[in-house]
């Protein structure tokens, strides 16, 4: 199916040109805006021409300081995952063993286990050591045609600490070729010294913590754990107030163990994102509609927690709200780093198509991160972010349960990781 715009003129001269492949530009009315035998130009980072092959003036190729033939693979826009607490150290598989033993969340806990666990490896950790544990992960990612990630921080939960993390967050961005937006997620959790005081540790969230992430450029967004286990929407909003204050996006996790009205806080307070989303009713996804607040669902941790209570996809359909997916790689719940490992969860556990799985890692959750100008389709004057797969269709992408597909992940129109290419 060709695209219902017809393609530009083509530029007098391009840096590269991609001929001969099976373009899945989530562009368009139909599921993935496919163009059969297409072609795309890429000048300066970005896609300058897109179109069937037949539609390229005679003398394209002489055009193009490199030409590329892809076979008849596909290329779909750049994964973007969209949830990440990638930065970390450590892990918690002895935890993960305990459970299965018959521990309970409270045994673990006493024996020091938990998020506890994290903080204290993250607060002990080196930046530099914190930042090769974490560029083995996004490296993981890349392989699997990811070009932009969010990653949050959390696992602090002191100033200098959180702040660490964030440092780490840029630094990958900077030496790694992907698009990293990083969240502050100080209000994750309550840490050991504020046992018995949330108010009081949500005063240095607000008071010093907010105020030294924006003094240095460190987070273009806030997050918050609103949950009967976490924070209250009161603290919340104290939260958003303080992100508000200082011109950083609003996301926030929202009920996933309860039903805590987040999703209409964060709907209200115009967050990019509301995510997890397991007891949201009908009253939240209206909110989040009106407010163009997007769904993030996290199959992976609804998977390793063993919930049995999943998002209300049906309800987020009929309401129309945008339906992201997301790895939520982290240490305690959801342990991967596997994009498409998340696709064919999503189809399964929570009765998403294989054409809303790709959407949700591309076109949704490129507006989960308030990237969608830029990011999340194969479209003139996007940035050239895209993966090539050696499959016969899209819907391969979330029906294989291993195995990578991925012959070349795509950077501003640079390969970054090319994998037994032969174009």
């Amino acid at each position: 199916m060709r695209s219902l715009m017809p393609p530009p003129d083509f530029p007098e001269t391009v840096d590269s040109l991609w001929l001969d492949a099976r373009l899945a530009t989530l562009a368009g009315e139909t599921p993935y805006g496919i163009i059969e035998k297409g072609a795309m130009a890429v000048d300066g980072g970005c896609i300058v021409w897109i179109g069937p092959c037949d539609r390229l003036p005679k003398d394209a190729e002489t055009r193009a300081r490199s030409v590329r033939r892809l076979e008849n693979f596909w290329i779909t826009p750049g994964l973007i995952d969209c949830h990440t607490h990638l930065v970390y150290a450590g892990n918690r598989a002895r935890e993960f063993e305990m459970r299965l033993n018959g521990a309970t969340y409270e045994e673990i806990a006493r024996a020091g286990g938990g998020i506890i666990s994290t903080v204290k490896a993250v607060r002990m950790a080196s930046e530099m050591e914190l930042f090769r544990q974490s560029a083995s992960r996004l490296t993981a990612m890349q392989a699997e045609g990811v070009t932009a990630v969010e990653i949050k921080s959390g696992y602090g939960l002191n100033t200098s600490s959180e702040l660490k993390m964030l440092r780490v967050a840029r630094r990958l961005g900077r030496e790694f070729p992907a698009t990293v937006m990083a969240t502050f997620l100080g209000a994750h959790a309550l840490p050991p010294e504020y046992a018995g005081r949330p108010d009081a540790y949500i005063d240095l969230v607000v008071d010093e913590m907010i105020p030294a992430v924006a003094a240095d450029g460190l987070a273009t967004a806030v997050d918050a754990f609103c949950e009967r286990i976490a924070f209250t929407p009161a603290q919340t909003e104290r939260v958003f107030a303080a992100a508000r204050q200082y011109g950083l996006a609003i996301k926030l996790h929202a009920e996933q163990l309860s039903d805590s009205k987040g999703a209409i806080l964060a709907a209200r307070s115009g967050a990019l994102s509301a995510d997890h989303l397991e007891h949201l009713k009908a009253d939240g996804a209206a909110a989040m509609a009106q407010a163009g607040t997007v769904a993030v669902l996290l199959p992976g941790a609804y998977y390793f927690l063993k919930e049995t209570r999943r998002p209300p996809v049906d309800l987020l359909r009929r309401k129309g709200v945008p339906l992201a997916l997301s790895t939520d790689c982290n240490p305690g719940t959801s342990p991967t780093t596997s994009p498409l490992l998340m696709m064919n969860m999503a189809c399964v556990n929570f009765g998403l198509t294989p054409a809303e799985s790709l959407a949700g890692f591309t076109v949704h959750a490129a507006r989960a991160l308030g990237m969608q100008a830029r990011w999340g389709t194969l479209e003139v004057g996007k940035q050239a972010d895209f993966a090539v797969w050696d499959i016969a269709e899209p819907a391969e992408l979330s029906y294989r349960m291993g195995g990578n597909p991925c012959r070349m992940t795509v950077k501003g129109g640079e390969p970054v990781n090319p994998s037994g290419c032969r174009f």
